[in-house]
């Protein structure tokens, strides 16, 4: 999905559209996972929960899974454009089943290749990328975009769930994958591999950037904290109701120990672009500074007198920045 499309963060059904409360209780070891806000009763009082500290060792561990492991990597080519190869992939999940997605190679390029590891918003899938892959790849990089767990099933992309947690922690693992793949082909530079994310994309990019310890580069699209972020925020402050109290307490433990702003911090030495919207909606400016706040230097912020899509001006600065990262081509 390219950055001019809205709404890549807001679920389909108005029932998902979530969060501003938690229930009574506080996690089983306040130790281990943040504290959630007291409660009175069986009231739900208005509180996002906190994130704590950065996230420790153990928790970066959740994410582990084997770099020695077979890709089981399978591909066929569908078209070739502008001498970009575009091919329909697939490969083995750490945690069970096929990742699929798009692999766009400018195979006309004899030198060695940056490349670039693409993700979608939410709902969306690695083909609504193509056309950003595309221009990308014609300016010389390898790029891989997959689709996110949700992508490869039906239903609603986020469930307020358990599965939720199983869900980001797959992804993670996918996109360690991703980069291997990139990293086994002939004309990969593996030192000059880079991430970019777009709106749910932007936030798991953070989370990202925090456990792969080989990327050169990220870039940030309108990213926030992560889901429990998003859906504390003011644009979803009315929703919290649909669900019961006890869904909210159980969707706060399970989430929040997995917040990409609790990650971020850890992203150094990859430099970081982060590109936000005054007049996003979907992102408010309070979350996109929280997250921004949170990224450890090397990084540059760029603010745009636009909404979630942003505009030309992010994408040319987004190309210029690759390009000086990453050896992406120069504009023309």
């Amino acid at each position: 999905m390219t950055p001019a499309v809205r709404g890549l963060m807001k679920p389909a059904i108005a029932l998902v559209v979530l969060f501003t409360s938690a229930c009574a209780g506080s996690p089983a070891d306040p130790s281990a996972a943040p504290t959630l806000p007291n409660a009175v009763g069986d009231s739900c009082a208005a509180a996002r929960p906190d994130f704590g500290g950065a996230a420790t060792g153990a928790e970066r561990d959740l994410f582990a899974y084997s770099a020695n492991a077979p890709l089981g990597l399978q591909e066929a080519v569908e078209s070739t454009n502008n001498g970009v190869e575009v091919r329909v992939i697939s490969f083995d999940s750490p945690d069970g089943g096929r990742v699929t997605g798009l692999l766009f190679d400018p195979v006309a390029r004899s030198s060695p290749r940056p490349g670039i590891v693409l993700m979608h918003g939410a709902p969306g899938n690695a083909r609504q990328m193509a056309a950003q892959a595309q221009q990308l790849a014609e300016h010389g990089a390898v790029v891989i975009a997959i689709d996110a767990p949700h992508a490869r099933r039906g239903g609603s992309w986020v469930r307020f769930s358990t599965e939720d947690r199983a869900e980001q922690i797959q992804l993670m693992k996918d996109l360690q994958r991703a980069f291997d793949v990139l990293r086994a082909r002939a004309n990969v530079d593996d030192q000059r591999i880079a991430y970019v994310g777009i709106s749910y994309g932007g936030a798991m990019g953070a989370l990202f950037g925090g456990i792969e310890r080989r990327l050169k580069a990220a870039v940030l699209v309108v990213g926030d904290g992560g889901l429990v972020s998003h859906f504390t925020g003011p644009e979803d402050s009315n929703s919290m109701a649909a669900l019961s109290c006890a869904t909210r307490v159980d969707w706060f433990e399970a989430m929040t120990p997995i917040e990409p702003i609790r990650f971020v911090a850890h992203a150094s030495p990859t430099a970081l672009l982060l590109q936000s919207g005054r007049f996003d909606t979907l992102v408010p400016v309070a979350d996109a500074r929280a997250l921004h706040a949170a990224a450890p230097d090397p990084k540059t912020i760029l603010w745009y007198d636009a909404g979630h899509g942003l505009n030309q001006q992010a994408a040319w600065d987004r190309h210029d920045w690759l390009h000086e990262q990453i050896g992406l081509d120069a504009r023309q």
